[in-house]
């Protein structure tokens, strides 16, 4: 059964940090490429990062120079360190999986998804 358990999320004010982590279980995590994506209230969700099996990292533009993505495939965990944040970045928070190569920034590439975790940014 495969399960991807978001957490790390609450309320932080602007220009401050949070770390999320999503712990994978169920299938084989080292081959898979991890992502975050979010959805903001009223908005479509939107790519945010992707970390490929290979290391390979690529980011949204909106988030470049202020999150980083990482993965421990010895605990199956992928986390996203968010620093300067901005109330825009209140969203929920969502890490997915996805079998495929390459940089994928496309949400219907990814096959499995966690339920998600509230980021709210205070001004």
């Amino acid at each position: 059964q495969v399960q991807l358990v978001e957490s790390g999320g609450g309320l932080v004010q602007a220009g401050g940090p949070l770390r999320l982590s999503c712990a994978a279980s169920g299938f084989t995590f080292s081959s898979f490429a991890m992502a975050w994506f979010r959805q903001a209230p009223g908005k479509e969700r939107e790519f945010v990062a992707v970390i490929t099996n290979g290391g390979i990292k690529y980011y949204a533009d909106f988030v470049k120079g202020r999150f980083t993505i990482s993965r421990d495939n010895f605990e199956n965990t992928v986390f996203l360190q968010m620093n300067s944040l901005k109330p825009e970045d209140t969203a929920i928070y969502y890490c997915a999986a996805s079998p495929r190569g390459g940089v994928l920034r496309n949400e219907m590439l990814y096959d499995y998804w966690g339920q998600g975790t509230q980021v709210t940014v205070s001004s």
